[in-house]
């Protein structure tokens, strides 16, 4: 993708889009450009598309790059393509919000061109915003902890989902902690996803009372792993996979196997950049792929 021009045009399949100021650094520790960023979101579109299309995406944008100030996006821009569609989500009160839908790998490089650094997706989709098709677990690491202690707390609710007959999938939240997937594709409340959450979340600290919190007030995070259950609710967005994050470098949240969860607890460096990312995929495809059919069915409470 040509760099140090003002303005440019390219085809992304049957669309063109109008690029600009291409080299312009957003990741100043790295070098790392806006022809970088978009170019990494339009190789790693086929895999992150299926992931994020046909949900309400919440946007947050670096225009001036990660060490400026930055602002989240609900509301899809007025200035958008005519073919990047809207799906109406959770607002203020009961009035609710067009959010933009990336469903093709365009409106990927759309937002990449936005300088929307990070793409944040709710559980369920918009077609059905009342069922979430996952359950998340976002592992938190108060001070003190790290990635480590993430990766021991992941392990736990692994065995625990295990017991009871639920396979987990794991990926890194691209900063300083992970979060844990359970894929439903079955009809589930926020409510029952939410409850069921903080139930494993509860069993977890049972099992590591020295590293696990499940409460909210920061207060008791220090030393701690919090267990966000609450990001199951129905206005709550996590994360997408293979999404940058904003931080010094271009860093990832990428799906991670269960064998490199076990040798990051032991201290492993377990961190991607956009360029490890797309190696990875072209290794060995989509980690998360599974979380897009596997139907499975949470406990119901007696």
């Amino acid at each position: 993708m040509p760099v140090g021009e003002q303005r440019v045009e390219v085809a992304v399949g049957e669309r063109t889009l109008s690029l600009s100021n291409l080299d312009k650094v957003l990741y100043p520790d790295a070098g790392f450009t806006k022809s970088q960023v978009i170019d990494y979101y339009a190789r790693i579109a086929p895999v992150m598309v299926p992931h994020v299309a046909g949900r309400c995406m919440t946007l947050r944008r670096w225009p001036n790059g990660v060490d400026q100030p930055s602002f989240f996006q609900k509301t899809c821009p007025g200035h958008r393509p005519p073919w990047v569609d809207v799906a109406i989500g959770p607002g203020d009160g009961d009035n609710g919000i067009e959010y933009c839908r990336l469903d093709e790998v365009a409106s990927l490089v759309w937002t990449a061109n936005l300088a929307a650094l990070e793409l944040h997706a709710p559980m369920a989709r918009c077609d059905d915003l009342a069922s979430p098709t996952m359950v998340v677990f976002d592992l938190d690491p108060g001070p003190g902890t790290a990635l480590p202690e993430c990766c021991r707390v992941a392990l736990v609710l692994r065995d625990i989902l295990d017991a009871v007959g639920l396979a987990a999938f794991a990926k890194t939240s691209g900063s300083k902690g992970m979060q844990l997937y359970i894929p439903l594709n079955a009809a589930h409340t926020h409510k029952h996803a939410s409850g069921f959450a903080l139930a494993a979340g509860q069993l977890a600290m049972r099992e590591l009372p020295e590293l696990v919190v499940v409460e909210m007030a920061k207060s008791l995070r220090t030393g701690k792993v919090f267990i966000d259950w609450s990001q199951n609710s129905h206005h709550k967005t996590t994360i997408a996979p293979y999404s940058l994050r904003a931080r010094p470098r271009p860093t990832v949240s990428a799906p991670v196997s269960w064998d490199e969860v076990t040798a990051g607890a032991d201290g492993a460096p377990l961190g991607f950049e956009a360029d490890d990312v797309l190696d990875r995929v072209a290794a060995d495809g989509d980690l998360f792929a599974p979380v897009l059919e596997l139907e499975q069915h949470l406990p119901v409470a007696r």
